[in-house]
Protein backbone atom coordinates (compact mmCIF):
# COMPACT_ATOMS: atom_id res chain seq x y z
CA UNK A 1 0.00 0.00 0.00
CA UNK A 2 2.55 2.83 -1.46
CA UNK A 3 -0.38 5.67 0.24
CA UNK A 4 -0.16 4.35 3.60
CA UNK A 5 0.87 6.95 6.57
CA UNK A 6 3.33 4.76 8.48
CA UNK A 7 3.42 5.35 12.69
CA UNK A 8 6.82 3.99 13.65
CA UNK A 9 6.70 3.07 17.45
CA UNK A 10 9.14 0.02 17.58
CA UNK A 11 12.61 1.22 19.09
CA UNK A 12 14.98 2.27 18.44
CA UNK A 13 12.82 4.86 16.76
CA UNK A 14 16.07 7.09 15.45
CA UNK A 15 17.06 4.03 13.37
CA UNK A 16 14.36 2.36 12.44
CA UNK A 17 12.55 5.72 10.77
CA UNK A 18 15.25 6.14 8.88
CA UNK A 19 15.44 2.22 7.86
CA UNK A 20 11.80 2.63 7.26
CA UNK A 21 12.42 5.68 4.20
CA UNK A 22 15.40 4.22 2.79
CA UNK A 23 13.45 1.07 2.49
CA UNK A 24 10.82 2.91 0.62
CA UNK A 25 13.02 4.83 -1.43
CA UNK A 26 14.73 1.52 -2.65
CA UNK A 27 10.64 0.55 -3.75
CA UNK A 28 10.17 4.10 -4.97
CA UNK A 29 7.34 4.62 -2.85
CA UNK A 30 8.86 7.31 -0.17
CA UNK A 31 6.54 10.26 0.95
CA UNK A 32 8.37 11.74 3.71
CA UNK A 33 4.81 13.83 4.54
CA UNK A 34 3.69 10.02 4.95
CA UNK A 35 6.36 8.42 7.77
CA UNK A 36 6.25 9.21 11.43
CA UNK A 37 8.39 8.38 14.23
CA UNK A 38 6.30 8.71 17.43
CA UNK A 39 7.50 9.67 19.90
CA UNK A 40 4.17 10.86 21.94
CA UNK A 41 5.70 8.54 24.85
CA UNK A 42 8.38 11.54 25.72
CA UNK A 43 5.00 13.91 25.53
CA UNK A 44 2.61 12.17 27.72
CA UNK A 45 5.73 11.57 30.25
CA UNK A 46 6.80 15.21 29.93
CA UNK A 47 3.04 16.37 30.56
CA UNK A 48 2.40 13.83 33.75
CA UNK A 49 6.06 14.92 35.45
CA UNK A 50 5.50 18.62 34.95
CA UNK A 51 1.49 18.44 35.84
CA UNK A 52 2.70 17.05 38.80
CA UNK A 53 5.70 19.31 39.54
CA UNK A 54 2.94 22.13 39.31
CA UNK A 55 0.50 20.64 40.82
CA UNK A 56 -2.06 20.82 37.94
CA UNK A 57 -4.08 18.54 35.78
CA UNK A 58 -1.62 16.65 33.22
CA UNK A 59 -3.94 16.14 30.70
CA UNK A 60 -4.06 19.72 30.30
CA UNK A 61 -0.09 20.29 29.98
CA UNK A 62 1.26 20.07 26.69
CA UNK A 63 4.93 19.84 26.52
CA UNK A 64 6.36 19.99 23.38
CA UNK A 65 9.14 17.77 22.94
CA UNK A 66 12.03 17.83 20.32
CA UNK A 67 14.93 15.84 19.12
CA UNK A 68 14.60 12.23 18.83
CA UNK A 69 13.28 9.37 21.29
CA UNK A 70 16.14 7.66 23.23
CA UNK A 71 18.10 8.90 26.38
CA UNK A 72 19.99 12.47 25.54
CA UNK A 73 18.15 12.63 22.36
CA UNK A 74 15.11 13.67 24.21
CA UNK A 75 14.61 17.15 24.56
CA UNK A 76 11.40 18.45 26.91
CA UNK A 77 11.15 22.51 25.95
CA UNK A 78 10.69 22.99 29.66
CA UNK A 79 10.73 27.55 29.46
CA UNK A 80 7.52 27.33 27.95
CA UNK A 81 5.73 25.86 30.66
CA UNK A 82 7.87 26.68 33.56
CA UNK A 83 9.60 30.00 32.55
CA UNK A 84 11.37 31.41 35.41
CA UNK A 85 11.66 28.16 37.25
CA UNK A 86 15.02 27.22 39.41
CA UNK A 87 17.69 25.44 37.51
CA UNK A 88 17.64 22.50 39.30
CA UNK A 89 14.48 21.57 39.32
CA UNK A 90 14.40 21.69 35.25
CA UNK A 91 17.49 19.34 35.13
CA UNK A 92 16.27 16.86 37.51
CA UNK A 93 12.71 17.28 35.44
CA UNK A 94 14.62 17.10 32.28
CA UNK A 95 16.64 13.77 32.58
CA UNK A 96 13.35 12.20 34.23
CA UNK A 97 11.63 12.54 31.11
CA UNK A 98 14.40 11.31 29.15
CA UNK A 99 14.91 8.20 31.07
CA UNK A 100 11.45 7.65 32.35
CA UNK A 101 11.94 4.04 30.97
CA UNK A 102 14.47 3.31 32.85
CA UNK A 103 12.25 4.33 35.83
CA UNK A 104 9.78 1.30 34.87
CA UNK A 105 12.18 -1.10 34.10
CA UNK A 106 13.48 -0.63 37.50
CA UNK A 107 9.96 -0.61 39.29
CA UNK A 108 9.40 -4.32 37.35
CA UNK A 109 12.49 -5.20 38.83
CA UNK A 110 13.54 -6.01 35.06
CA UNK A 111 10.81 -8.44 33.86
CA UNK A 112 9.36 -5.78 31.57
CA UNK A 113 9.46 -2.16 30.30
CA UNK A 114 6.94 0.47 29.71
CA UNK A 115 3.98 -1.61 27.95
CA UNK A 116 0.56 0.28 28.47
CA UNK A 117 1.79 4.05 28.79
CA UNK A 118 3.44 2.74 25.10
CA UNK A 119 0.09 1.53 23.51
CA UNK A 120 -1.68 4.60 24.87
CA UNK A 121 1.10 7.14 23.50
CA UNK A 122 0.44 4.84 19.92
CA UNK A 123 -2.87 5.43 19.97
CA UNK A 124 -2.87 8.63 20.83
CA UNK A 125 -1.07 9.33 17.79
CA UNK A 126 -2.73 7.35 15.42
CA UNK A 127 -6.13 8.76 16.40
CA UNK A 128 -5.01 12.41 16.49
CA UNK A 129 -3.60 11.23 12.62
CA UNK A 130 -6.79 9.80 11.72
CA UNK A 131 -8.49 12.89 12.87
CA UNK A 132 -6.29 15.31 10.70
CA UNK A 133 -6.87 12.71 7.41
CA UNK A 134 -10.47 12.81 7.95
CA UNK A 135 -10.31 16.56 7.84
CA UNK A 136 -9.60 18.24 11.28
CA UNK A 137 -8.22 21.32 11.34
CA UNK A 138 -5.60 22.34 13.69
CA UNK A 139 -4.02 19.12 14.77
CA UNK A 140 -0.29 19.79 15.54
CA UNK A 141 1.56 16.25 17.56
CA UNK A 142 5.09 16.29 17.77
CA UNK A 143 6.74 13.38 15.84
CA UNK A 144 10.34 12.20 14.24
CA UNK A 145 9.82 13.21 10.87
CA UNK A 146 12.06 14.20 7.88
CA UNK A 147 13.20 17.53 8.76
CA UNK A 148 15.69 20.41 7.87
CA UNK A 149 15.22 22.32 11.47
CA UNK A 150 18.49 21.24 12.66
CA UNK A 151 21.81 20.88 10.57
CA UNK A 152 23.17 17.87 10.51
CA UNK A 153 20.32 15.75 11.73
CA UNK A 154 17.99 14.52 8.44
CA UNK A 155 15.40 13.51 11.03
CA UNK A 156 14.08 15.12 14.10
CA UNK A 157 11.01 15.79 15.89
CA UNK A 158 9.70 19.28 16.41
CA UNK A 159 6.17 19.95 16.63
CA UNK A 160 4.26 19.02 13.39
CA UNK A 161 0.60 20.16 11.73
CA UNK A 162 -0.71 16.81 10.05
CA UNK A 163 -3.14 17.09 7.30
CA UNK A 164 -5.14 15.15 4.94
CA UNK A 165 -2.04 13.90 3.18
CA UNK A 166 0.11 13.63 6.58
CA UNK A 167 2.83 16.20 7.34
CA UNK A 168 1.65 19.68 6.67
CA UNK A 169 4.19 22.03 8.52
CA UNK A 170 6.70 21.36 10.69
CA UNK A 171 7.28 23.53 12.81
CA UNK A 172 10.59 25.55 13.37
CA UNK A 173 12.63 24.58 16.93
CA UNK A 174 10.95 26.86 19.73
CA UNK A 175 13.28 29.67 21.88
CA UNK A 176 15.39 27.61 24.11
CA UNK A 177 16.83 28.84 27.11
CA UNK A 178 20.74 28.33 27.59
CA UNK A 179 19.76 24.83 29.33
CA UNK A 180 18.25 23.59 26.51
CA UNK A 181 20.00 25.13 23.86
CA UNK A 182 23.48 23.32 25.31
CA UNK A 183 21.08 19.75 25.12
CA UNK A 184 20.30 20.44 21.95
CA UNK A 185 23.95 20.86 20.93
CA UNK A 186 24.94 18.19 23.05
CA UNK A 187 22.72 15.73 21.40
CA UNK A 188 23.12 16.44 17.37
CA UNK A 189 25.96 14.24 17.29
CA UNK A 190 24.31 11.20 18.85
CA UNK A 191 21.19 11.90 16.76
CA UNK A 192 22.90 12.01 13.35
CA UNK A 193 24.88 9.13 13.97
CA UNK A 194 21.93 6.61 15.25
CA UNK A 195 20.27 8.22 11.85
CA UNK A 196 23.01 7.16 10.10
CA UNK A 197 23.38 3.88 11.30
CA UNK A 198 19.39 3.06 10.20
CA UNK A 199 20.33 4.34 6.70
CA UNK A 200 23.65 2.22 7.07
CA UNK A 201 21.67 -0.71 7.78
CA UNK A 202 19.32 -0.75 4.50
CA UNK A 203 22.47 0.21 2.52
CA UNK A 204 24.36 -2.95 3.88
CA UNK A 205 20.91 -5.52 2.69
Amino acid sequence: CPEAHLCIISNPVNSTVPIVAETLKAAGTYDPRRLFGVTTLDVVRANKFIGDHLGSDPAAMDVTVIGGHAGTTILPILSEVMPGADEEAIKALTHRIQFGGDEVVQAKDGAGSATLSMAYAGARFATRLADALNGASDVVECSFVESDKVDGCSFFSTRVTLGRNGVETIHDVPTLSAFEQEGLDAMKGDLAAQIQKGIDFVAKQ
